[in-house]
Formats: structure tokens, sequence, C-alpha cells
């Protein structure tokens, strides 16, 4: 969120390895103790549960998109056998075999089944994993496959659908962030797993992510002192005709004067293929490999022009946008409203749900290291939510800006003095410009604590206004400026190859799945995850309603009926 040099980052790892020192020193003496060896998973240990499991737990994959592709990249096959995937789109169930080949970033990030459990050819997977098109018929077919639970990747606004129908089947759920698309299914979710006796997980990874770990650790040590004001941030570069969320759609769908990207895909194809023929008239063996798998993929993708007709019958729904005169400004097929699913209202939650629940998650985690531990339920919100870049292709906003409210400790409820103690967040996520990327900045009296993109960590061990500057020819310095003397902040940089925490979030599913008991639960369970769901959920309501928001403390309770939609929960709390 601050553009460091490396020279900066470098000069200032000292401080964050020794704010840090004794955390690593005494985990890794337990570790010694514990026998934990090279190779071992260290998130296992880190996090408290065995590094292996004697049988993996037997999965179907339940949408194998962008994100659940994630996941499957993710997977121990130690502890989790993928046995069934769904998806409708054809482009979706090749890169989950095959990989994601548009570039080495995705290739990493999705490598595919073939790679994950080192299988030849899709023909030889196939063997292994059934594929339906349909979630319905893999959870229909889920005990003959002997399934023992589901990981949910489907569009938000599926997930508490697939989830409820898996828990019926007596399978237990991993499921992506958002919980839920409101507040009154995330209820019913949470009560059909407890009246199951099921696991029931959410994807909100920070909870497993060894620097968000330290962090804690640092903040219960009172190393920043006492935290008053978090920071963060999700700005992305995204503009109308180049934007990462509205995926091309395939030839013929779209007439191409209302959709400049309609014939993009197959004019990549032709492109490709020359690069392929080149490669071959050259006997780069390795080149034409790569040029055959992304030749394969963009087919693929072309390939979900079969869709057309068939979305409907899938639920997605056509949609025509009018002005205020009446014109048509805009129309929407099905297929659209699939493929670009995070730019509607009945299937997505916007930006809070797909990027800001991960950074307010990370903010009560914070918040309850401040307190002991506790979880902290926020106080009250105010936002703004707008629409000043995108055309009629959408409806969900191009930024979002909030500020939320927590207990600090010693808030006592309408005192004249402890009832202003509180922590304030601050939030945004907009479009249009790039500038800091994500992550979070978390303040005290004694420090400020820097995390970027889930992989870095800077820690600044002194107050005050602080901004990036040059001097003394020795390139940019971050100096503090206070009411008085201008002070020097000990800044602290450090890098390393840390895990995001997708692995470690499965494992540990999948490892309490193995070992039931009531102290064996997920970090992000039902109650966590809905208290998640909440915040962002109501932040929308407050930014399109142009209000401020009190949060009720039922909202948050699976065992009462109140939501802020004011729709309740439609499973009865058995208690």
């Amino acid at each position: 969120m601050w553009d460091l040099t490396d020279k900066q980052r470098e000069a200032g790892k000292k401080a964050f390895e020794e704010a840090v020192r004794q955390t690593r020193r005494d985990f890794l003496k337990q570790a010694a103790l514990a026998g934990v060896v090279s190779g071992g998973s260290l998130g296992a240990f880190y996090f408290g549960y065995q590094a292996t499991l004697p049988h993996p737990v037997r999965v179907g994959i339940l949408g194998t998109g962008d994100e659940g592709c994630v996941l499957i990249g993710a997977i121990n096959p130690e502890f989790i056998e993928v046995k069934a995937i769904a998806d409708l789109r054809p482009y979706n169930i090749h890169r989950a075999f095959e990989g994601d080949w548009y570039s080495a970033d995705a290739l990493a990030a999705r490598p595919g089944l073939l790679a994950k459990y080192g299988w030849k050819t899709r023909q030889e997977a196939e063997k292994h994993v059934a594929v339906f098109r349909d979630y319905n018929e893999l959870l229909e077919a889920a005990e003959q496959l002997r399934l023992e639970a589901v990981i949910i990747a489907l569009p938000l606004h599926l997930h508490a659908p697939a989830a409820l129908k898996a828990m019926e089947r007596r399978l237990h759920v991993f499921t992506e962030k958002l919980m839920a698309r409101t507040v009154g299914q995330c209820k019913d979710m949470a009560r059909l797993s407890r009246q199951k006796g099921l696991y029931l997980a959410v994807g909100h990874q920070r909870h497993y992510n060894i620097l968000y770990q330290e962090a804690v650790d640092m903040i219960r040590r009172g190393l920043l002192g006492d935290l008053h004001y978090i920071r963060a941030q999700w700005h992305r570069g995204n503009l109308p005709g180049a934007d990462s969320w509205a995926m091309p759609l395939p030839p013929g769908v779209k007439d191409p004067k209302q959709d400049p990207q309609a014939n993009r895909l197959a004019e990549e194809l032709e492109s490709w293929k020359r690069r392929l023929a080149e490669a071959k008239r050259r006997g780069q063996l390795s080149e034409i490999l790569e040029w055959e798998k992304k030749v394969a993929q963009k087919e693929a993708q072309i390939a979900d022009a079969e869709l057309a007709k068939k979305a409907q019958q899938y639920g997605y729904e056509d949609k025509v946008y009018k002005d205020e005169k009446g014109e048509v400004v805009y129309y929407r097929p099905a297929i659209e409203e699939l493929i670009r699913w995070r730019l509607w209202d009945r299937t997505s939650g916007g930006l809070m749900a797909e990027l800001g629940s991960h950074q307010l998650d990370a903010a009560g985690i914070f918040i309850a290291a401040a307190h002991g531990g506790v979880k902290q339920l926020p106080l009250n919100v105010v936002a703004s939510a707008t629409r000043p870049l995108f055309p009629a292709d959408r409806e969900i906003e191009d930024h979002i800006c909030c500020i939320i409210e927590f207990p600090a400790p010693g808030y006592v409820p309408g005192d004249p003095i402890h009832g202003r103690k509180k922590i304030a967040v601050q939030y945004a996520s907009i479009n249009g410009n790039g500038f800091g990327g994500y992550g979070e900045i978390v303040f005290g009296t004694e420090g400020t604590l820097i995390l970027e993109r889930e992989k870095e960590s800077m820690l600044f061990r002194q107050g005050g206004e602080t901004r990036i500057g040059v001097g003394g020819g020795a390139g940019p310095t971050l100096d503090t400026q206070a009411s008085g003397p201008a002070q020097r902040a000990e800044a602290g940089g450090l890098t390393r190859e840390v895990s995001r925490g997708y692995t470690e979030e499965l494992e540990h599913w999948a490892w309490c799945i193995r070992n039931p008991a009531p102290e064996n639960q997920p970090r992000c369970h039902p109650e966590v995850a809905l208290a998640d769901a909440v915040i962002a959920l109501t932040t929308n309501m407050a930014g399109r309603e142009g209000r401020r928001i009190v949060f009720e403390p039922a909202w948050f309770d699976i065992h009462r009926d109140e939501t802020p939609e004011g729709i309740p929960p439609t499973i009865r709390d058995e208690g």
C-alpha cells in the first residue's frame, strides 16, 4: 500500500525480525520437541492439527471456476481425495483437469488435477474423478461415489442452496466466502450444520496465514501499544473494456457493437494457433507443449457457447436494462449472468463480498487480539457506494468506501467517556486506479504494522504522522512528522514465501472431519463466517441507502431470527 523501495525494505528487515524473533524461537523450539521434520506441514503444527491423515477425505468439488481451481491447486492429496467435480462450463472443467495455461502465474495458482495427483492424461484422471455439469447431479450421486464432503466454489447465490442440499445428504461442507448471499441463508447453513453434526468451514484464508498469526502475536504482546485505527484497501485498475470481472464471452453471444470483446476469444485462438505453428516450425518442444496447452484451453473457453441456449435451464436469467425514457441501454443474456456473475446483484455481493469481506475479517482478527482473543462485534457503519466509471453493463458498484466502528478495550456503551473508546476501521475498494494494491495497516500508540498482498509485513516502531519522501541522496525514506521535532521511524520490511492459507484451511477442515470433537473446529466456523457476512452485507446496504446503520447483536446470533435485510432464516432453530 506504500510504494517502498527494495533498499528501504531491506534496511528495515531487522526491525520486523526482532519483533517476531521470540514468536519464531518459541515456535521452532516446540516444533523440534514435537518431532516436526523437513517436508512436514508447517501450517499443521502452527495451527494445531496433525501433518498427515491415515485416509484422505473423499470430496466432490462444486464449481471449478477461477476460485474453484485455486482450491484444487491448494489441495494436499494426503488430506483430500477428489472423487468428483461439477461445473456447467466446458472451460472450467478443462482447467480443473489441465490447469490454467493463460500465464505462468495462473498455472502456479491453478495447476489442475493432473499435476496435483500425478495423472498423465485426462482420460486417466477421469477413471478417478467423475465429471458432472449440474452440481445437483453430483450431490445425487454422492452415496454411490462414497463422498464424505464437498467443496463449494459456485457463484455466491448458490452457496446456501448447494450447502443445504449437501448437508441434507450428511456431507461436510467447505464453502468459499462469502458464506451466503443473505444473512438469513447464513443462519440456515449454520443451524443445519449444527443439527446434522457436520463440519461447515468458510474460506476466509487469512485465519490460516502464518503472517497474520504473527501479527496477532505482536498485538497480544503489546508491540503496537493500544490499537485505535485500521486502514485497509483493495484498489484495482479495472476500467470499461478492461475489467477482470467482465470476462470475454464466447463468439456469437453478443453483438460486437454492444460488447467490444465479442470477438476477442476467436481472435486470440487464431493468434495462439499461429504461435503454435511457429513453434512447430522451429522444433521447440517446450514451446510446442505450452502452445498446445494454450490452444486447447482457448478452444474449451469458446466451447462455452453451448450454454447460450442452456443457461436459463440452470436458473440464469436474461435481462433488459432501460433508461428513464424507456429506451434499451443494455441487454444481458443468461449466459452473461453465468460467466460474469460477480457483476450482478442477484448472483453477487459486489466488492464487499468478493474483496472487502476478506479484509474486514482480518480487521476483526486484529481487534480480537487487542481484546485478548475475544471476538468483538462491530457497532455501526457508514458507507459510500458509487458508480462513476462503468456503463450499464453491470449492477454492482465501481467503488465502495466505509468506516466501521468496533469497541476498543475499556469500551462502555452509553458512558460519556468510555462510550467513545472505539477502534475505527476504514476500508476502500475502488476500480479505475490500482495505486497501493491491497493490504491492511494497523495503527497502535507504539507502532504501525503494514501487511501487503498477504505476503509481506512491515513494522514501524514509532507513531506520528508518517509519509514517504526523499532525503539525503539516499533514495526514499520513511519520515515521521509529529507535532514537534521530526522523528525518524524505524522501518521494517520482510518478504517471505508464505502460504496464503488456502492449503492450511483445507487441511484443517479435513483433519477435523477425521477427528470429530467439540474442541476441534475450523478457525472460520459458522459463527465467525456469519459475522463476516453480516458486516459485508450490511455495509452494502449502508452504501446503497446512504445512511448510518447500527449493528444489532441479534444479527450475529445463529439462534436468533433477526437479520439486517428483514428476511428471517427458514430453518427452525433447535437450540
